[in-house]
């Protein structure tokens, strides 16, 4: 079981990977060895709460597929081992992310020191404006 946050739990029977072969330059080895992998994770068939489950398939993520697969492509190293913890890493804070409730915000209103202040500065702004123009000629 991988802890997530709080009692959010993932099973990691519920994770398939996949090795495929990385992309980009490599030695002579780059042909022959597969150190890429492939994660994927299907939300609906998961042991994830039904809230939990909508609130990650209501992410406007291109890392989720239509039908709810969360597809993770890791090969940021050389070998099997790191690229799957890389994966495993990234799912888990994929699912964190969403799953992580923003704090409500307290409205609150300006102090009347504060009001004080803006209107003092707004006058002295005005009033500097005001000797930057030319003189009125009286004549």
């Amino acid at each position: 079981m991988l802890h997530v946050s709080g009692t959010v739990f993932l099973d990691e029977n519920e994770i398939e990977f996949s090795m495929i072969r990385a992309q980009g330059a490599g030695g002579q080895n780059v042909n022959k060895v597969s150190s890429a992998v492939h994660l994927r994770f299907d939300v609906a068939r998961s042991g994830l709460d039904d809230e939990s489950k909508a609130t990650l398939l209501a992410l406007s993520d291109r890392r989720i597929s239509k039908d709810g697969v969360i597809i993770i492509k890791a090969q940021s190293f050389r070998s099997q081992e790191k690229n799957r913890a890389d994966a495993i890493e990234r799912l888990i804070a994929l699912v964190r992310s969403a799953l992580d409730k923003p704090a409500m915000r307290k409205p609150t209103r300006p102090s009347r020191a504060s009001q004080r202040r803006r209107v003092q500065r707004k006058t002295r702004h005005g009033e500097v404006k005001r000797l930057r123009s030319k003189p009125v000629d009286m004549s």
